[in-house]
């Protein structure tokens, strides 16, 4: 799964990026808004990647804090994960939010990656959502 949010349109490109090479690789992948997603089917999931904004000084967004505590409530450790997000590094946390997923990830579950991105992907990010995925991909199958 692919979860994420947006209020820009930045990190909806970037998952939409994400999604499309994962499928590329054959692994199919749900895209989600976290609006629309059962936290309760969480554990069903071999691989989730997380997409955020960071909102206000780097925190996370008010969106993402049921998905966050959902994280911690179940039993996730044979889940591989990766975070990604954008941000503006005019900002002293350059996404923040991201750091916030990443390091509770890491204890709570199988975490690969991590990929941040200077508001709107550019070019050069598709080499970095590539190994992104790359990334993903190798952890799955060593799941």
């Amino acid at each position: 799964a692919i979860i994420y949010t947006s209020v820009t349109g930045n990190t909806s490109t970037l998952a939409e990026i994400i999604h499309e090479k994962m499928e590329a690789r054959d692994i199919e992948t749900d895209l989600l808004l976290v609006d629309e997603c059962d936290f309760s089917t969480l554990k069903e999931y071999d691989m989730i990647a997380v997409g955020t904004y960071s909102w206000d000084n780097g925190e996370l967004p008010l969106e993402m804090e049921d998905l966050f505590e959902a994280f911690e409530q179940e039993d996730m450790k044979h889940v591989t994960t990766g975070v990604f997000g954008t941000g503006d590094s005019f900002y002293p946390y350059f996404c923040g939010a991201v750091d916030i997923f990443r390091d509770m990830l890491y204890v709570q579950t199988n975490l690969a990656v991590t990929l941040k991105v200077e508001l709107t992907p550019q070019n050069d990010d598709y080499l970095r959502c590539e190994k992104f995925c790359d990334r993903l991909a190798r952890e799955l199958v060593y799941a």
